[in-house]
């Protein structure tokens, strides 16, 4: 069975949050996901929010063109109202960001009208869980100007009782052109600016109820702000962005970031601050 949902509006996800924080979702059934989708027919952008959005990713702001990562923290809204469906039996805070990838067709002007649409079409049983994807688009008019893929994970009792090995950092030439320091508030600046207070981000006793000891870092912040250190013909125009989230990133912290330009565009990297350990990998194509 298809669901699918028109909204007026693009919700404020403190409220969607507080209905998912007390539906009491039971936990994965061992199904599949359900078809699901939700649209929103006309969305435009707001000048004071992507100016605080530039300003923590660290993006030189713009008024001409939105930065390539920003619509996600608008279609996020779209996820979190998918995950209020009552044919979702899984929490939102048990999920797990595997992957991410941006594709970007043209510049997208600050003052343009667009549509933007969310679905949850695929997933599968994997040897760690349930693993879906959330497909995520912008219309301009007929034409698609955008669109992300996020891939996620809901783990099994048996997965999380594994022990993993931590990753390794690939074999590209280390030499970082950024040392960034991380403030422990890192994580209510990009909550603040993009609209996504999960608690794991905002406070270390929030953080606990959920089994860390510390804030965690945003998964698209640290994406943002990647993308935001790369040369601009990387992240402007047709491009393809992709990424996969590595080890956790707690607060406070320091990172550092190297890339390496290849045929296609170039890759990048976000490691720890002695360069040893990734927590973001990440590869540029550019799109003819």
């Amino acid at each position: 069975m298809k669901h699918q949902q028109q909204l007026k509006k693009l919700p404020s996800l403190l409220q969607v949050y507080r209905k998912i924080l007390f539906s009491r979702k039971p936990g994965w059934d061992g199904k599949l996901m359900p078809n699901i989708s939700v649209s929103l027919p006309q969305w435009k952008g707001d000048s004071v929010k992507v100016e605080r959005y530039s300003r923590v990713c660290q993006f030189d702001h713009n008024a001409q063109y939105l930065p390539v990562t920003y619509l996600y923290t608008q279609v996020f809204r779209l996820h979190a109202i998918i995950f209020t469906n009552p044919a979702i039996t899984i929490p939102l805070w048990g999920m797990i960001h595997l992957r991410n990838e941006i594709e970007q067709y043209r510049d997208i002007g600050f003052d343009e009208t667009l549509r933007l649409e969310c679905h949850l079409t695929e997933s599968q049983v994997t040897d760690n869980g349930l693993e879906f994807e959330l497909l995520s688009q912008a219309y301009a008019g007929q034409d698609l100007v955008w669109q992300a893929k996020s891939i996620y994970l809901y783990k099994s009792a048996q997965a999380k009782a594994k022990r993993v090995r931590p990753p390794r950092a690939s074999g590209m030439t280390w030499d970082p052109i950024g040392q960034w320091p991380l403030q422990a508030s890192l994580g209510r600046e990009y909550a603040s600016a993009s609209g996504d207070y999960n608690l794991i981000h905002i406070h270390p006793i929030l953080a606990k109820q959920f089994g860390f000891d510390k804030i965690l870092a945003h998964g698209m912040w640290s994406k943002g702000r990647c993308v935001a250190a790369l040369p601009e013909q990387y992240r402007s125009g047709a491009c393809k962005i992709s990424v996969e989230f590595k080890l956790p990133l707690f607060l406070p912290a320091e990172v550092s970031f190297g890339f390496e330009p290849n045929n296609d565009g170039c890759h990048f990297e976000l490691r720890d601050g002695r360069g040893r350990r990734p927590h973001l990998v990440g590869q540029v194509e550019r799109l003819n």
